[in-house]
Order: C-alpha cells, then structure tokens, then sequence
C-alpha cells in the first residue's frame, strides 16, 4: 500500500481541532482499501456513514469502485480480473479455488499457454460434483470437411476443449456458479495443431449447488504450463 494511500474515512464533529495527518489524509483523495471487507468497515458506524456517490480503491482486485446507493460498483467496463493461477508443470489436474462468489452472477475463464504430454480432452467439474454432467458439442478436423458429434448424460465431466503439445487455448463462459441453481457453460477451443480440431461445447450440472472452485483434468496425460484467468461479468 502507497505512503500517501488514505486508508481511513473520516466523520468529523463540529469544533473538532483537526492534526496535520488527518489533513494529509483528506487531502490524497479516493481512500484505499485491501479488500471489500475492510472497506466495508471503514464506512459506518462511529466513521463516515455511506452514501450514494462514494469511491473506494480495492488493492485485492485492483479496482475503482462507486457506491450507487445500493451497492458498490466497478468502474472500467463489463469484466473484471479476480484472479490468475499459473499451471504447475506435468500435473494430472488443476483446480482453481476461489474462482466464485455471490458478487458476480456469471463468469468468464480463459486458459492459455502451456501444453498438454498428448493430444487429449481437457475435462472442467466443478467442486467435489462427481456426476449429474450433461453437454453436447461439435468438432472439426482442420483437414476435413466433416462435422462429428459428442454428449455426455449424467457423466462425471463436460468437455472443456483440446488439449496439445503445441499449447491450450480455451474460452469457458459459466453461468451462475454460485447461485442455488443449475450451473450452465458454454467452451470454446482450438488445438493448434495442423491435423487437430477446433472445438464448441455446452452444457450444465444437474444440481443446485453453490460453486466456489472449478477443476480442469487432462483425459490422458498431464498439464504443463500456461495461465487460468477468471473474470466476473458486472451485474450492473
């Protein structure tokens, strides 16, 4: 945290002598806080009551936010970075804890780089949820002109892409993790390998569980490398 970051919301009383750290304070504009937590217990009680139209700096999430009234909101567009987890080298699978909450409904992940030990499916579940998947997709070979197929019915995993030597690269859209309700995705991915596929996938978990943490296993072999990027899509 920055020497000058103003780290305390003040409510002064009338007649009240003020010291030259407290206007220093005043003075350095948006306050900043290490989390959501600690802002929420600067504003209220014996300190600056909150009100529509305050700002506040969070260092977890690196983010500009505005209270609207209701509730705080980000500033800086739709998405907002929650975190980054770099992929260990020839593991057998990775989980992302979390990656979810009740401050976003929706969700976009992104893996990137690194390499699969083979050619292979990348499979997500999510939490300790061992069965109830269901999905559908369609893939095609970059060197033919034929569309195939696949499903899942209450299987232990949806397909979340292809999986290669050469890298993974993969786009996963989850909807409502952690609400009380079914979680949806919809993935995308590309192998990029001249005799590989490009792949589109959708499915759900049959349940009403609340996610925090989703994991990605390799069918065949082992991870090595490359970055998992979640974001949470703004409400408002």
């Amino acid at each position: 945290m920055g020497a000058n970051a103003v780290t305390t919301v003040y409510n002064f009383t009338a007649g009240q002598v003020l010291t030259a750290a407290q206007m220093d304070n005043v003075n350095c504009g948006i306050p900043v806080f290490a989390t959501t937590t600690t802002r929420d217990a600067a504003f209220g009680g014996t300190q600056k009551t909150l009100a529509e139209g305050q700002f506040a700096y969070i260092e977890a999430s690196n983010t500009t936010q505005y209270y609207d009234g209701a509730a705080w909101q980000t500033i800086g567009g739709g998405l907002t970075w929650i975190l980054s987890q770099t992929v260990n080298s020839a593991v057998s699978s990775v989980t992302v804890s979390n990656a979810f909450s009740s401050t976003y409904d929706n969700y976009l992940v992104l893996y990137q780089g690194g390499s699969s030990s083979a050619t292979n499916d990348i499979r997500v579940t999510f939490g300790a949820t061992a069965t109830g998947y269901y999905s559908s997709g369609y893939y095609m070979n970059f060197s033919a002109s034929t569309m195939n197929g696949q499903f899942i019915n209450n299987g232990a995993y949806i397909s979340a892409g292809r999986g290669t030597t050469a890298g993974n690269n993969l786009r996963m859209e989850v909807f409502g993790p952690n609400l009380a309700d079914e979680t949806i995705v919809m993935i995308n991915s590309v192998g990029p390998v001249t005799s590989d596929v490009s792949q589109i996938n959708q499915g759900f978990v049959n349940n009403t569980t609340q996610y925090t943490a989703f994991t990605l296993t390799p069918s065949t072999g082992t991870l090595t490398g490359g970055v998992i990027r979640v974001y949470g899509y703004q409400n408002s």
